[in-house]
């Protein structure tokens, strides 16, 4: 397997565009450097999977494009920034315009678009704003790292029946970040051959142990999807069930992913620092889970790991509650980064250590807070940030 740059647009036959279009010109004052309007396409049909968000309160985006993935199958996606299109009067409607809008400039039909958008929640679309922006972005489409909106994404190239093939992705990272289903908003593109359905399985299978397991601040978006197509343009014999091809594209997709995730917890808005938790030795990857989720959703050990406190104490507290049964007599937690390990809890008590390492460790850019227990022998590895002034000041104004 080799990592490779390109993003989106790395796998063969899709290009991918970004340009301004004044989605939130209808209601703040309009930032024309801000890209607002993407779009991913094909230049064949595929094979498509979705995942979505959990939240009762589903934004309208979110309920069509379940409806036209339905029969797994899709060409490109379009998305808009500033507004989630959530809650909002015409919201049906405006998301159909949108696919309506990418239809008629490519040549489409609607339900081959898969509609994802983000951002303020109540407020109607400025749906003629995107409408007006569509042909210059179907305009602007390119299968260029530009184009993929200069982000560096994860790419894995393995090999599947003789053939190369590439995985590749972009995801918004953002707040209101705690994903009960796939992540905020994140497209995925694969250029092997599929069939549409066990597409669907495999991207549930993984979204459950990547982006079902980060969190910035305990909130459910409403407009959380995650959407994978293979337009089969590798060449190699489609993917039909299980098998050695199926688990290699599984281990590419599940790597993307699990890149994407841990970008999308590093770019929490205001963080300054990725937080990894992870319990070894649990009684099983579930019970480890829910303990390694609870510290780092946490805002007392989020507030820990800003103001590099080693509190242990909140990383303890935060397992206790967390749901999983196990003997707290039979924990243990480090700190670890770059600059150290640091032992601060033994047999579920305190331990002398060093402050002035400490200070060090909880300093660098990743921290991990390692759990170990003796019940047996799952792990799991969960991923946050660290809850910051800027946190609060972001989402404080974000309305206005």
């Amino acid at each position: 397997m080799n990592i490779i740059t390109g993003g989106v647009t790395a796998p063969k036959g899709f290009k991918a565009a970004g340009i301004h279009c004044g989605v939130k010109d209808n209601f703040t004052t309009p930032v024309p450097d801000k890209k607002d309007l993407a779009m991913v396409l094909s230049d064949v049909p595929c094979a498509a999977a979705g995942t979505y968000t959990r939240n009762v309160v589903k934004a309208d985006p979110v309920i069509l494009t379940k409806e036209y993935l339905a029969d797994h199958k899709a060409q490109g996606i379009i998305l808009d920034s500033g507004n989630a299109n959530a809650c909002a009067p015409k919201g049906m409607e405006n998301a159909k315009r949108m696919a309506a809008a990418a239809a008629a400039a490519t040549g489409l039909a609607p339900q081959d678009f898969a509609v994802c958008s983000t951002g303020i929640i109540g407020v109607e679309l400025n749906i003629t704003a995107i409408e007006a922006g569509v042909p210059a972005l179907v305009a602007a489409l390119a299968d260029t790292e530009q184009a993929s909106n200069d982000a560096a994404h994860a790419i894995l190239t393995t090999e599947i029946g003789g053939k190369t093939v590439t995985v590749g992705a972009i995801a918004k990272g953002s707040g209101m970040i705690h994903p009960n289903m796939g992540t905020m908003l994140c497209a995925v593109t694969t250029d092997c051959a599929i069939d549409g359905a066990v597409l669907q399985d495999m991207l549930r299978h993984i979204v459950t142990k990547t982006f079902n397991r980060i969190t910035v601040d305990g909130d459910t978006s409403t407009n959380d999807t995650c959407v994978v197509l293979a337009n089969g343009l590798a060449g190699n014999a489609p993917i039909t069930g299980p098998g050695a091809d199926y688990d290699a594209l599984v281990e590419a997709l599940r790597y993307v992913c699990e890149y994407e995730a841990k970008m999308i917890a590093s770019d929490g808005e205001g963080a300054g620092r990725l937080v990894t938790c992870t319990v070894q030795g649990a009684a099983s990857e579930e019970q480890a889970e829910l303990m390694a989720k609870a510290v780092v959703r946490s805002p007392l050990v989020k507030c820990a790991i800003f103001g590099t406190d080693a509190n242990w104490g909140r990383v303890l507290c935060a397992v206790g509650y967390s749901g999983a049964e196990f003997d707290p007599k039979d924990v243990e937690v480090k700190f670890l980064s770059q600059a150290g390990e640091l032992k601060v809890c033994a047999g579920g008590q305190g331990v002398p250590f060093d402050e002035d390492l400490a200070k060090k460790v909880l300093s660098e850019p990743e921290v991990v807070i390692l759990v170990t227990l003796t019940a047996g022998d799952a792990t799991c590895s969960c991923w946050g940030c660290d809850l910051t002034y800027d946190y609060v000041k972001i989402n404080g104004d974000y309305r206005s």
